[in-house]
């Protein structure tokens, strides 16, 4: 067994598990402020009724997602001994700041969300609903800053075999933690989104709370599709950074082999890597050229200007990153569809639509777990990009068996984890918002 790939593994299971709750804790937070927003704005009692049902789904998850976190970070000093050594001086900052900045902020004020309705101001209620939003965020800025930061390493120098912090706004806001902050925020909005549209869709047409459900379905319709442009434009931008800073990594997404100008994009392909090949591609001209550059005679690297043992997993990075972007172009045809049919006044009469609405629950979960497949498999070898191997951030003194056992440990309890998080959702779900005011529950 080999320690490194188990190590890697284990990683991957317990981060890409916790991974499915601060997507959606953001994008219900901002939801949740629209709301309260809106009431405040209006006065209307239906949007105090959102914001009390979708508060209940967030403070689910967001409990799970705090239990299932507290794991990944005790990896760091059992089987990334070395890389922690190594970048100790820099990581710990923001992990730090994530914890007493966001978390604390998040937490406390969603307390006031849950139980002080009756107990504060309108004002310092909505307050509340901002902070949370805003915790939810504050967080996911920390985490991405550390992991930008080993995408793309600013601000240190290397003394004694160890990355020792220079500059601490140069580490902070190195070249990609904007870009990937962005695209990491929108794609969680994505998520907040479609959690409410497929889920009032589903209670349509399960015939459950069905004048909730059509109030909560339309007030998504507008924002699912602003949010799917935005993560475009996003993530575009991001690309755009990835073929400055990692080139290689801009290479395995695109299945792009020969450094050429007029590189294609790669709309289907299965890569070869022994024979260092895409076969059965299906290519349009200059794409990639165009979208990195902003014409069509860019020259864009391909992976072989790269050592074999500095490329990335090839086949893993581009399905990664392609199954990611049909799944951001499924999305954009959702809420499209949806739109033409409220404008219709038929969004309600189309079963196809409600289905399609409430398939798609799981799937911008996906989409998340996927794109962060594809940035961090497409950084391998490197654990810090071009300072520090995978295979060298190891700890020497753990051995593969015990990775093995704690890998089949972690399955068990996050799946008995997952299944209560599951159970208490429907459980809620089942429950409803509970009448509007003046209504007879």
């Amino acid at each position: 067994m080999d320690a490194v790939l188990l190590a890697r593994i284990q990683f991957a299971l317990t981060i890409g598990f916790h991974y499915i709750f601060p997507p959606l804790t953001i994008g219900l937070g901002w939801m949740i402020f629209l709301y309260q927003s809106r009431f405040q704005e209006t006065g209307d009692p239906a949007f105090r009724q959102l914001a009390r049902f979708w508060t209940k789904m967030f403070a689910i998850s967001f409990i799970v997602g705090v239990a299932t976190g507290i794991t990944m970070e005790f990896q760091f000093g059992t089987n990334w001994a070395a890389y922690s050594r190594f970048v100790g001086d820099i990581f710990g900052a923001p992990l730090a700041a994530e914890g007493v900045f966001a978390f604390f902020l998040e937490s406390s004020f969603l307390g006031i969300l849950l139980y002080g309705e009756k107990r504060v101001s309108p004002k310092v209620y909505w307050f509340s609903s901002l902070m949370v939003a805003v915790g939810a965020t504050m967080s996911a800025f920390w985490i991405v800053v550390a992991n930008s930061w080993q995408q793309t390493p600013a601000g240190y120098r290397i003394v004694a075999g160890r990355a020792e912090l220079t500059n601490f706004w140069a580490a902070v806001f190195n070249a990609s933690t904007l870009p990937r902050y962005f695209h990491v925020v929108s794609g969680a909005l994505v998520v907040g989104v479609f959690f409410i549209l497929g889920l009032s869709a589903l209670m349509i047409l399960k015939n459950k709370h069905t004048e909730f459900a059509k109030r909560s379905l339309k007030s998504v319709l507008i924002p699912s599709f602003a949010v799917i442009l935005i993560t475009m434009f996003v993530g575009h931008h991001h690309g755009f950074q990835v073929s400055q800073t990692q080139p290689a990594k801009l290479a395995a997404f695109e299945g792009l082999g020969e450094t050429q100008t007029e590189a294609p994009l790669l709309l289907f392909g299965i890569p070869n890597e022994k024979e260092e090949r895409m076969d059965f591609a299906v290519r349009v001209p200059g794409l990639v050229s165009l979208f990195v550059g902003g014409k069509f005679d860019t020259q864009v690297q391909g992976l072989k200007d790269f050592a074999p043992e500095d490329r990335p997993p090839v086949a893993l990075t581009f399905f990664s990153f392609h199954l990611m972007f049909y799944l951001g172009l499924w999305f954009a045809l959702v809420s499209f569809i949806g739109l033409v049919l409220w404008w219709r006044n038929r969004i309600f009469e189309s079963r196809l639509f409600l289905w399609m609405a409430a398939l798609t629950v799981p799937l911008p979960f996906i989409a998340n777990e996927l794109g962060w497949m594809a940035a961090e498999i497409g950084r391998q070898p490197w654990v810090v990009y071009g300072e520090m191997r995978t295979a060298d951030a190891i700890s020497a003194s753990v051995p593969a068996g015990q990775i093995l056992a704690s890998i089949i440990m972690f399955s068990l309890i996050y799946s008995l984890l997952f299944g209560v998080w599951i159970f208490l959702l429907r459980k809620q779900f089942n429950k409803g918002p509970g009448p509007l005011e003046g209504e007879v529950a």
